[in-house]
């Protein structure tokens, strides 16, 4: 399935994307499962699925307001440096452990919605990256586990006001603007991709490719991921981890390429869909 939250009316539900648009499960199943972290963390994707069968779509998907794949995340831990290139073009050091940090919920904006370019900044820089949404909650899940842990996969567009990011050497700062992330267009639950499926990640800025990569050029892949940060704090089910971008990276280009009020940025997973945003002023 294609699980996708969603506004309506003034309303946040979470539905199915089918041929024609969306079902709207918050109306059919929403009395039991308010949200879509809800319904993960209750094991009902299959109740769900039965809730979809047969229907038609409620709605176009043009009729609704896009929201984060996961409005509400508990957590989202950010893998950084963890494609060699981009390694490289940071001139950064090689690291025997993944770096990880962490973006907060209102960081984040669903597809289609605009990305906030802050006025404090020029600087804000696209990455491509593969979000993992935690199914099944766990501590200490060793790496031949992780696979069982995952509800789904989803494109992120992890926005970086790049001065601010390098005002010290804690990355937060310039991960955390507001609305300076993209999550979405929906969730491909993890039964439609196996887990160690090999995926083709890109960015596109203005319809030109900036950024491409498979999920086998990780230095760190998404099972060791999944152990690590585990073993610092237990997964819940709607918690986040997004994998890592590759190089290619505006603020490294020559001379560097910043979104600018708009462009429109795309990032594409081959196995999951479009993630599309354009950028406009804060």
């Amino acid at each position: 399935m294609k699980l996708a939250s969603f506004a309506r009316n003034g309303q946040n539900s979470y539905g199915a994307v089918v041929a024609g648009g969306i079902v709207d499960l918050g109306a059919l199943i929403g009395k039991r499962y308010p949200d879509l972290k809800a319904l993960l963390a209750a094991d009902a994707l299959a109740e769900a699925a039965a809730a979809v069968a047969g229907r038609t779509a409620d709605c176009a998907l043009e009729a609704v307001q896009m929201l984060p794949v996961i409005p509400n995340p508990g957590k989202i831990w950010c893998c950084g440096l963890n494609y060699a290139d981009h390694v490289r073009e940071t001139q950064r050091d090689f690291t025997e452990q993944p770096t990880f940090f962490q973006r907060y919920a209102d960081s984040q904006v669903g597809h289609n919605q605009p990305l906030l370019r802050p006025r404090e900044s020029t600087q804000l820089d696209y990455e491509a990256e593969i979000a993992v949404i935690i199914g099944k909650p766990g501590r200490r899940i060793s790496r031949d586990q992780a696979g069982a842990h995952v509800a789904g996969y989803a494109c992120y567009n992890d926005g970086s006001v790049r001065d601010w990011q390098r005002h010290t050497t804690q990355f937060a700062p310039g991960k955390n603007f507001y609305r300076t992330g993209g999550f979405g267009p929906w969730m491909v639950t993890a039964d439609e991709i196996p887990f160690g499926t090999l995926m083709t990640l890109s960015a596109r800025l203005n319809g030109q490719e900036m950024q491409r990569a498979t999920t086998d050029m990780m230095l760190h892949d998404i099972a060791r991921q999944i152990a690590y940060v585990s073993t610092v704090a237990p997964l819940e089910a709607g918690d986040v981890i997004v994998t890592g971008t590759p190089g290619g990276v505006g603020a490294r280009r020559n001379p560097p390429v910043w979104m600018k009020d708009g462009d429109v940025i795309e990032i594409e997973i081959d196995r999951v869909g479009i993630l599309r945003n354009t950028i406009a002023l804060d």
